[in-house]
């Protein structure tokens, strides 16, 4: 056989290699049926992590606030690569859904300013008490009763719930481009237009704009690393209000050994911390809930009654996810709504979800990279994609003010509160309280209820 026949045959075999292993992970995830490819998900799991990378660096300097031990915020690198990937590789390998999940905004700052530095319980205890919420989630999820509340939410609050999570993500955008900033005056005010920050994120906005009016395939993705290169060629002032200085080093792995296992269940249980464990989970519950409706909306896995077609597992594997979190030496990890990017991008099945998973586990050993993307470049696709949930809002019925009210507070009070928590909180409440007293009771859930009475007194009693 001469060299060239002997080369013709291994790519033969390379290529029947590539086409084998192409329909396996076609049959498993189930590609083709959700009318995607093997590349549109790959390419849109980078799109996902790019959105969320800013995670490895913001969540050990809030945490490191709290935790003390030695290498904290190179331990807590770690520790958030390693949740984010099992949380993520678990949605996308058992649910089979394009939803990454990794330790959530604002459940960490509760973490660390309140219920540690502020409530003086120590760190390994208050761990102990989102393991304990983890395990509540998990027990919530696998009984069902998850599904059972998500199903009594009407589909209009559904709906609204959706373009109030594009309301949330677009005041993100706006202040991660730095078109706002707050003010004691009126609360929240236009930032400094004339800086490079803003120059370069509006940069990013009409380019990714542009790319997806002409149909580009990976236009966000284009659009993130487009703004990167050139806040780094430009040596504009986006990171931490410096020029980029170059890479620390490409590698870089520091082992979690003072965190993982740290955590203090028995302390947390004789602490006597129902108050902590229930907002824990009240928080991670309906931020999940919100996060949930708007990506199966958006994703089209919202069928016309409402109902969201995903699995016990996609329920479950947030528990079981912030369990681990909690084992590793973090606080709450939960599903990320800038899953949207990816979803944007084409994500459809549990493959980009692998590939996010994947990504993360290599960020363990590539850190330094993570802090190469800054604000600015992901602040354009939030904005984006905060547009195009808005598409919720056409579907309520805007004639009808039992339902205009709710809906309305939804929208408005999630970008208003800076909460998703607390949007679909005044949206359920409102529902339920107006329903009632208009003579409609009996066509709200009985859940509902149950649900309207806990917020009144988890917000307007308790506080």
């Amino acid at each position: 056989m001469s060299s060239d026949e002997l080369k013709e045959e291994v790519m033969e075999e390379v290529e029947e290699f590539k086409q084998d292993a192409t329909n396996a992970l076609d049959k498993f995830f189930g590609i083709t049926a959700r009318g995607s490819s093997v590349s549109t998900e790959i390419r849109a799991g980078l799109t996902t992590w790019l959105a969320m990378a800013y995670i490895l660096i913001v969540n050990p300097l809030i945490l490191s606030n709290a935790i003390q031990v030695d290498d904290a915020v190179a331990q807590l690198v770690t520790v958030t690569a390693l949740a984010a990937a099992f949380g993520t590789l678990l949605m996308g390998l058992w649910a089979k859904l394009p939803f990454a999940l990794a330790p959530g905004m604002g459940l960490n700052a509760y973490f660390t300013f309140a219920v540690v530095l502020g409530g003086g319980m120590a760190w390994e205890t208050a761990l102990g008490a989102v393991f304990i919420s983890g395990i509540l989630f998990l027990v919530i999820s696998l009984t069902g009763l998850r599904k059972m509340i998500l199903d009594a939410i009407p589909k209009y609050l559904k709906h609204a719930i959706t373009a109030g999570i594009g309301g949330f993500l677009a005041i993100i955008g706006f202040a991660g481009a730095g078109l706002i900033t707050t003010s004691e005056a009126t609360l929240v005010t236009a930032g400094a237009w004339n800086t490079s920050g803003v120059w370069l994120a509006m940069f990013g906005l009409i380019l990714t704009a542009v790319l997806l009016i002409r149909k580009v395939s990976g236009a966000i993705l284009i659009g993130i690393a487009a703004t990167t290169l050139v806040a780094i060629v430009s040596g504009a002032a986006v990171y931490n209000g410096a020029a980029f200085d170059g890479f620390d080093g490409i590698v870089g792995f520091t082992w979690p050994s003072d965190l993982i296992g740290a955590l203090d269940i028995g302390g947390a249980i004789e602490y006597g911390i129902f108050g902590v464990v229930f907002t824990f989970l009240f928080v991670d519950f309906f931020d999940t809930a919100g996060t949930f409706i708007g990506l199966a909306d958006k994703s089209g896995r919202m069928d016309d009654k409402g109902n969201i077609d995903a699995p016990l597992a996609a329920f479950s594997a947030d528990g079981a996810a912030t369990a681990v979190g909690a084992l590793l030496g973090t606080s709450s990890t939960t599903t990320y709504i800038e899953s949207a990017a990816g979803i944007e991008d084409g994500a459809r099945t549990g493959l980009a979800s692998v590939t996010t998973g994947i990504l993360f586990l290599l960020a363990m050993f590539l850190s330094p990279l993570a802090g190469a993307v800054p604000g600015v470049a992901t602040a354009p696709a939030l904005i984006i994609i905060g547009a195009m949930m808005m598409s919720g809002a056409a579907k309520v019925d805007w004639s009808e003010y039992r339902y205009t009210v709710p809906a309305f507070l939804a929208i408005v009070g999630m970008p208003f509160t800076y909460s998703i928590t607390a949007g679909i909180s005044l949206g359920l409440i409102s529902h339920t309280v107006i329903s009632a007293a208009s003579g409609k009771a009996k066509d709200v859930h009985p859940i509902m209820y149950i649900l309207s009475a806990l917020l009144v007194w988890k917000y307007f009693i308790d506080g």
